[in-house]
């Protein structure tokens, strides 16, 4: 169990807060390990949905920086695999994945929302998906996936933020809705799950499905693993 994750049951919904509101809910490696084994945990335990979403003022702030400087740049390649692997776990739960975004979110924590099946923003919520201005190529393929090559191509280069408006305009949100209204979204997203078997919903998903686990982690992996990471990371945040 890690203080930095908040897992509560509700009947056949697991809700897991990201509780590291003084670093705006930023994805350190404890953290990600704890979501891995949440969300693997509740599909074993028959969980219907999993909600994600971060206490404080944001959903994620992303890939933990705090202690990068102390870490080799294998290091930072396995804790980056090790998001990848969360992204994936989460894309492909038999469960209903429903991410609750509010406030400014950047890099993996905007993965992390895309990952899920509904995509639900606060109208005040903000993305920026900075990692290709350090060379990281980190849920690319999915985010082109939801909101097109061309979109996904404007976005990604030039890493500028986009808002909720814009987020649903795209295709990134399934839809705009205030933190108040986040428990009935819960209790529909419970009602949609129940009304199939959980294996017909296991087929549902994996027919519809369009990851590509084994590319995507190959791409992070050669991207990530071309010499220089930690000095493109330290140019990244010079520049912030």
């Amino acid at each position: 169990m890690s203080a930095a994750l908040r897992i509560e049951t509700r009947g056949a919904v697991h809700a897991l807060t990201l509780a590291r509101p003084e670093k705006m809910n930023a994805l350190s490696a404890e953290l990600v390990e704890a979501l891995i084994a949440a969300v693997d945990g509740a599909a074993a335990q028959g969980a219907q949905v999993i909600v994600l979403q971060g206490e404080g003022r944001n959903f994620s702030a992303g890939f933990d920086f705090g202690d990068w400087e102390a870490q080799s740049e294998g290091d930072l390649l396995l804790r980056f695999v090790r998001i990848e692997t969360l992204l994936q776990r989460v894309a492909a739960s038999p469960c209903l994945t429903v991410g609750l975004a509010h406030g400014r979110n950047f890099g993996a924590g905007v993965d992390l929302f895309g990952a899920c099946k509904w995509r639900i923003s606060a109208p005040d919520a903000s993305f920026r998906m900075p990692g290709l201005k350090f060379g990281l190529v980190l849920g690319t393929r999915r985010f082109g996936a939801l909101v097109g090559a061309e979109r996904a191509r404007v976005i990604l280069k030039q890493a500028s933020p986009f808002s909720a408006d814009q987020a649903l305009h795209d295709g990134f949100a399934s839809r705009l809705a205030p933190p108040d209204a986040w428990p009935e979204i819960e209790r529909e997203a419970q009602d949609t799950a129940a009304a199939l078997a959980a294996s017909s919903r296991v087929q549902l998903y994996a027919a519809l499905s369009a990851e590509q686990p084994d590319t995507d982690l190959a791409r992070l992996v050669r991207s990530a693993a071309e010499p220089g990471l930690k000095a493109r990371v330290a140019a990244y945040l010079q520049s912030r």
